[in-house]
């Protein structure tokens, strides 16, 4: 015995142009029958939430598959799967697509080349999945882009409920970011983890999906973007502030990354608050009151 509900879109051309667009979706659970030998032209992440089954891919490996798992199937890739027939499991899948997909690959959101995905728990994903079958109703005018969002949000609840992942990030990261500000070479940043830089640039690769210096460079700027809106330092001292002796180099490096001189981007963004901004994260669901005028 089983239970299934699904919807089905067809997203417009103008919808594929945002990057990523949903095709599908579906909740199930029981013993559910048997899906394929088949091929797919599009993306399908396949979550269990609990029971289990097995997975056979290309290769006609049988693995197992435990809940809580993430079934990632690719385009033009074969597969053939289905639940324990005695036990069945809890499943709910989302079908997309859009050329954004070669990017979330590329940075290890989506991972063609391990199909079945231990996870630490499905709650985000689930979330996600629940947002996009709200939007499914019919009739709703906002349902390509609405769903579209929520594939979004879903690859990275699926990223970050990963199961060899620490739910905070990876420690390798934290250090680094810890760092950040440090004028270290990645030479420098691997010896203090006790990593060669080859290792380092795998640790990162696989929590971030960049180089260690990119990923430095990222915290970098943003840092020099916040210090240079809400400060009147010295693009030199902000330069220092974020790990750059030179301030030379700096505005160069800045002006590439960025498309703008640092000086011009503080004449854009700059609102000098006394102090600097709060390093307190404000919670949106619940803004501070602000009092209105006295009577």
């Amino acid at each position: 015995m089983y239970h299934t509900w699904m919807r089905y879109f067809t997203p417009s051309p103008v919808h594929h142009r945002l990057g990523l667009v949903c095709l599908g979706v579906g909740l199930q659970h029981g013993a559910l029958p048997t899906v394929g030998p088949r091929t797919l032209d599009h993306h399908v992440a396949v979550v269990i939430g609990a029971g289990g089954g097995w997975f056979r891919g290309a290769d006609g490996e049988r693995v197992t598959v435990t809940a809580p798992a993430l079934i990632w199937l690719t385009p033009g890739v074969p597969h053939h799967y289905g639940p324990d027939p005695a036990t069945g499991w809890d499943e709910s899948f989302v079908d997309f697509t859009g050329p954004a997909t070669a990017t979330y690959t590329e940075l290890g959101y989506i991972e063609p080349e391990r199909p079945v995905v231990p996870l630490a728990d499905t709650a985000l994903a689930r979330a996600a999945v629940g947002r996009i079958a709200r939007a499914a109703r019919r009739g709703n005018p906002l349902l390509e882009v609405e769903t579209g969002a929520a594939v979004h949000e879903l690859l990275v609840a699926l990223r970050r409920a990963r199961a060899d992942l620490a739910p905070d990030g990876d420690p390798v990261l934290q250090a680094l970011a810890r760092d950040a500000f440090q004028p270290l070479s990645v030479a420098e940043h691997a010896a203090r983890h006790g990593m060669t830089p080859a290792e380092l640039r795998t640790a990162v690769r696989r929590g971030a999906g960049c180089s260690p210096k990119d990923y430095l460079l990222g915290i970098r700027l943003g840092r020099a973007k916040e210090l240079l809106a809400a400060t009147e330092l010295p693009v030199a001292a902000v330069a220092r502030r974020v790990g750059y002796d030179d301030p030379a180099y700096f505005s160069r490096l800045f002006t590439r990354r960025v498309g703008t001189a640092p000086v011009r981007f503080r004449e854009q963004q700059g609102r000098a608050v006394p102090g600097g901004w709060s390093s307190r994260i404000p919670d949106p669901e619940h803004p501070p009151t602000i009092p209105g005028p006295a009577t």
